[in-house]
């Protein structure tokens, strides 16, 4: 396995407004140290406390994403670094990001995450809970936290016009709410869709953020 060539040949594959998040989650920190000595900047990560144990011995103009579901009690250990929460799902995780940004004397970039798949495990918001969200009064005083796009994760299916109706879906949710609720703010650009097995499909749909982790770093490894 050879990581910094599979990151070459994807990154090489990618339109230049597609950036690449190399998901290390379970991998060693000597594998994201072979990936950034080959340029790459951008990690994600779905478990705060390993997110901050990597942090913590790895160099600091990593660019740090959480794009697992994020516990509420588990925002303040993330807080003074992470640089793009994808998962925001409820209104009641904004406000503690937003309480956690204000200890941090930060302001926290945020995705909005859709459920798109039909599957029960997956998680996110309807388009109608976001607009409530969007509207509520709670969110309009928030001052600390900045939501930039989307996210959402396609089926787990072999059935590629499936998942790209998915993928045009959760497109089509963004630019609803960027006419809607973010007309002329350039901040609002980012859509967040596409793994390792379905990347190509959503970056024709006009993924900008696309989460590959076994295509670079090999199969998953499970801890026990």
């Amino acid at each position: 396995m050879n990581i910094q060539e599979n990151i070459k040949d994807i990154v090489t594959s990618l339109p230049d407004k597609v950036r690449l998040v190399a998901v290390s989650k379970t991998k060693p920190v000597e594998y994201i140290e072979e990936a950034y000595a080959g340029g790459q900047r951008v990690f994600g990560e779905n478990r705060p406390q390993e997110m901050v144990a990597k942090y913590s011995v790895l160099p600091k103009d990593i660019e740090w994403h959480m794009i697992g579901q994020l516990q509420v009690k588990n925002v303040k250990y993330i807080a003074p670094f992470v640089s793009l929460i994808h998962s925001v799902d409820s209104l009641k995780l904004l406000q503690k990001i937003e309480r956690e940004a204000i200890k941090n004397e930060r302001i926290i970039a945020c995705l909005l995450e859709f459920r798109i798949a039909e599957e029960e495990t997956k998680s996110g918001m309807t388009e109608e809970e976001a607009v409530l969200l969007l509207d509520s009064e709670e969110y309009r005083k928030m001052s600390h936290v900045r939501i930039v796009g989307v996210m959402g994760i396609a089926t787990n299916s072999n059935d590629n016009e499936k998942i790209r109706l998915e993928f045009r879906h959760l497109h089509d949710i963004f630019v609803r709410l960027r006419d809607k609720y973010f007309y002329g703010n350039n901040d609002f650009c980012e859509l967040s869709m596409g793994m390792s097995g379905d990347y190509k499909l959503a970056v024709k749909e006009g993924s900008t953020l696309v989460r590959i982790g076994s295509s670079i770093f090999g199969e998953r490894v499970y801890n026990k």
